[in-house]
């Protein structure tokens, strides 16, 4: 320990040691029954203290002492054992702490070097993962490290495999730490000339593995799908006008398995505020805005600043005929004088049921100009989307739809930009549709389980993506305040519909969520403040059958369970699943993630397969963690669109929320595939409960 941080250390422990004593017994703090020990000066040892009382052994804790262990202790005894030097050891006796036990002292000079050299060259290194596969072809090898010097950042760890013909070859792994907790060292998969037989590790601190087998991954292959089997329903990215009409289309065509649930709460609609600047935002302006939505006849609203034509005339105004005349003030030699901050006031006064107005960033305190009319305009650039509110639709699929068989949800585009999810959902739907008659598998599926898919969570968001700006990821909904309320800001409004559920949330201190309302992660003004989160918890609380639920998203390649997010500061997650949960979620994954690959060779990464918290990021407030937490339902994530390998630059390469469309016609078809496995997972769950 360096003399700064044993001096922090002492002054801590002095600290302390003045406050274990009753505040009116400190200068005559009588020593407890104890032991003596004698430290040379600058000496430190290890001992176990008696403390005054529980306060005392708080306050220890919560300080920076040196503080190695608190033992168990009878009734009215209160144990520490503590680092200390001659000074705090001097300062804790004579503030009521009793040494009891002399532990360890101080090890000579030359044991110390002798102890650090072997420490330094016999680090433990331990396989988390090492994992085989072919894809397309090719065979790729993925593997995690974990080292015992977790606290050096730069070990440095390098695996090397062997093939069966003898052929050897190394890559070097990169430390990955997470809210400044240590995890791992890992690589993305590498590609080798076949089936690896052995990998081993070694460490730059010289520690090294045993050679290990790698295991097949994910090792589950689905049944092969009948001749004749329907697929391939999708043709087109579709918008939620699309998606509303096809949800009609099979209640239509399949009367006698179909339900439509018109879930409860109704979102805002692809609406908004109409707005306008009234002035040039570069020079001198203040932002008028409707307090209807522009659909509610606010469209078009013409907003105009006069002069006065007299001395001594105050601000006034007058709203006819759709537009707002502000008659500026003028003093005494009949110059104007109204400011940028009086006619924004003035406005959000006059008229608060019809207008608010606040002064553009970088304009406060400025001379109000005279402005020509402007339109107020609510800025959406859709055409042909209606402005209504919108009625959120769920299918309900299976021959038995009385909550008596084990229930499976499916739902999607909670993201508003990630286009191919409600692809993903509804060629699964149609596929159990069309093969029902057909196809003995299907059959039994759809009889013995109770299927509830939600194309599209957040219709608004993904209207708003199609029409005007296609990176929105949040809903509609505009929580600003203020000149975040500026027009430049639209592309930046709304709230990530999977930030605003109530377990693991922002609210409660978890990580990954936010109070900014121009973040992308924005959680909204409460949990569950948007009609969206409302709707899938509403659906999944009115069905108690449901046990298995899919959120589907993109892009990246994961399969994720809980815990989706932890406290920062130590990096605690919400509780981990039981050792029994834990396997279960691993088993259905491998499956799962067997028959996405069948379609395509798609293999999701085995690092990429795991809880949310751990493979991806802390995500506060997700939806799956609502599920699994308050409802006992086995929730996972998709985020389809793997990364695909590129040979010429033999790198993996992304492929975007909105890929071309044979990319995301391909995602849909395998992950159609992997909710159909899904189905299959409850179905023999159900069966293995009778």
């Amino acid at each position: 320990m360096s003399s700064r941080v044993r001096w922090a250390a002492t002054a801590a422990v002095l600290s302390l040691a003045v406050a274990l004593a009753p505040q009116a017994a400190r200068a005559q703090a009588p020593t407890p029954p104890g032991i003596t020990v004698a430290l040379s000066s600058g000496e430190h040892a290890l001992v176990r203290f008696r403390l005054p009382d529980q306060n005392a052994l708080d306050r220890l804790t919560a300080s920076d002492a040196d503080l190695a262990a608190v033992p168990h202790h009878a009734p009215g005894q209160f144990l520490a054992d503590v680092v200390v030097d001659d000074t705090e050891l001097a300062a804790m006796i004579k503030n009521g702490a009793a040494p009891v036990q002399l532990i360890e002292r101080q090890s000579p000079p030359g044991a110390l070097r002798t102890m650090s050299k072997l420490a330094a060259g016999s680090d433990t290194l331990h396989f988390l993962q090492d994992y085989w596969w072919t894809s397309k072809g090719k065979t790729f090898l993925q593997t995690q490290v974990a080292t015992t010097a977790t606290d050096d950042p730069d070990v440095q760890i390098t695996v090397t495999w062997k093939t069966a013909d003898g052929t050897t070859g190394s890559y070097q792994l990169v430390r990955f730490s997470d809210d400044n907790e240590y995890q791992y060292h890992w690589q993305v998969p590498q590609p080798l000339p076949g089936k690896p037989v052995s990998v081993t590790a070694t460490s730059s601190l010289g520690g090294a593995t045993r050679a290990m087998t790698p295991q097949a991954w994910p090792g589950a292959t689905p049944p092969a799908q009948p001749s004749g089997y329907q697929k391939d329903f999708v043709a087109a990215y579709l918008t939620p006008t699309d998606i509303q009409a096809r949800i009609k289309r099979l209640a239509r065509q399949y009367p006698k398995l179909v339900d439509v649930i018109n879930l409860p709460n109704k979102t805002q609609g692809y609406r908004r505020t109409a707005v306008a600047y009234l002035g040039d935002p570069n020079a001198a302006a203040v932002v008028v805005e409707s307090v209807k939505f522009g659909d509610q006849g606010m469209n078009g609203v013409q907003v105009k600043t006069v002069a006065a034509s007299a001395p001594n005339r105050p601000l006034s105004a007058v709203y006819k005929d759709r537009v707002l005349t502000i008659t500026l003030a003028t003093d005494g030699a009949g110059k104007t004088i109204s400011t940028t901050d009086d006619v924004a006031a003035f406005i959000t006064a006059r008229y608060p049921q019809t207008f608010s107005a606040f002064v553009e960033s970088g304009s406060a305190g400025l001379p109000m100009p005279v402005v020509a009319p402007v339109r107020l305009d609510d800025g959406l650039k859709g055409t042909e989307v209606s402005k209504k509110p919108w009625t959120v639709q769920a299918l309900r699929i299976g021959s038995v739809r009385d909550g008596s068989k084990i229930g499976v949800l499916a739902y999607s585009q909670e993201h508003a930009r990630e286009w191919a999810t409600p692809l993903v959902t509804l060629e699964f739907a149609e596929r159990l549709l069309a093969n029902y008659a057909t196809d003995p598998a299907t059959r039994q599926m759809v009889d013995n389980t109770d299927i509830f898919v939600i194309p599209t969570v957040n219709p608004d968001g993904a209207n708003y993506t199609f029409n005007d700006y296609n990176f929105q990821r949040k809903n509609l909904d505009n929580h600003c305040t203020g000149v975040n309320r500026d027009p430049k800001n639209r592309d930046r409004w709304g709230v990530d519909v999977n930030r605003n559920y109530t377990v693991g949330s922002f609210f409660d201190g978890y990580v990954g969520g936010g109070s900014n309302c121009l973040g992308e992660t924005y959680s909204g003004t409460g949990e569950l403040s948007e009609s969206e989160s409302r709707n899938v918890i509403a659906l999944a609380s009115a069905h108690s059958n449901v046990r298995f639920a899919m959120n589907v998203h993109s892009y990246g390649g994961y399969f994720m369970w809980p815990p989706g997010s932890y406290k920062a500061d130590g990096r605690i997650t919400l509780p981990r699943p039981s050792i029994d949960e834990q396997k279960t979620f691993l088993d259905s994954a491998r499956r799962i993630v067997g028959a996405i690959a069948s379609e395509r060779g798609t293999v999701t990464w085995p690092s990429y397969t795991g809880p949310v918290a751990d493979v991806l990021y802390s995500a506060a407030g997700n939806s799956a963690d609502e599920l699994y937490y308050e409802l006992g339902i086995d929730a996972w994530d998709f985020e389809i669109g793997n990364d695909v390998w590129n040979d010429a630059t033999q790198e993996w390469d992304g492929v975007g929320f909105q890929p071309a469309w044979d990319e995301a016609h391909s995602e849909a078809m395998e992950y159609a595939g992997g909710l159909t496995e899904l189905v299959r997972v409850a179905d023999d769950t159900a069966a293995a409960a009778q």
